[in-house]
This record gives C-alpha cells, structure tokens and sequence, in this order.
C-alpha cells in the first residue's frame, strides 16, 4: 500500500523539477533587489559623500568629530587634523574621526516688532 502512495507522489512533481527550481528562485533574487535598493545603495552613497567630505578638508572649516567634539581645524596632515576646541587649546585626531563639516550660516535679522496700541 505505501508502495502506491509514494508512486503516485512521484509522478507531479518529475515533470516540473526543472520549472520548480526556477520559481523558487525568484522570491530570493526579488529580496536581494529589494534589500540592494532599500539598504546596500543609500549606504555606499552617504560613504561616498563622507570619503569626499574627508579628503576635503582645509585650514578653517568648523568640524564635529564623530565623539562630539566642536571645532575649528589649525593644521591638515595626510592622517592627521589638529583642531582647535578653545583658545589656544588644539587636540589632535585622525582624518576618519571627523564627522561632519559644520556650514556657516549668516545670522538670521530678527523682524522689527512695533508694539500695537
């Protein structure tokens, strides 16, 4: 009797073995699609961005480091920024702890309020 049953489970699935592999593939591809568009791209685009912004670093631009430190780079070596956190107070750090440049914004005019009477 299970000689019979497991001949007739047999006989679906040997004419679609080689569509049945292919259609449990694509489930698989579809998820890496996915995850390359949603996760893996944006990631190498903001490391690029960082890498750029690393090896453009000059004498003057305000940084933060990636430990919060606020500061005012002095000097630019080929692996090492001096920042300046204070008067006369530099600190020494590696190019790849800086995290971002911080842009200079002009100072915002407060309006002229005129009190109503």
């Amino acid at each position: 009797m299970t000689g019979i049953a497991y001949a007739m489970g047999q006989g679906g699935s040997a004419g679609q073995g080689a569509q049945g592999g292919f259609t449990s593939l694509v489930p698989l591809l579809l998820m890496f699609v996915i995850f390359y568009f949603l996760l893996i791209r944006p990631q190498q685009k903001k490391n690029k961005e960082l890498r750029q912004m690393i090896d453009s670093l000059k004498k003057g631009d305000k940084i933060v480091t990636s430990g919060g430190i606020h500061g005012r780079i002095t000097a630019v070596d080929e692996a090492v920024v001096t920042v300046e956190i204070a008067d006369k107070i530099r600190i020494k750090i590696n190019r790849g702890n800086v995290a971002a440049r911080i842009q200079s914004a002009p100072p915002v005019a407060e309006p002229d309020e005129k009190p109503e009477a």
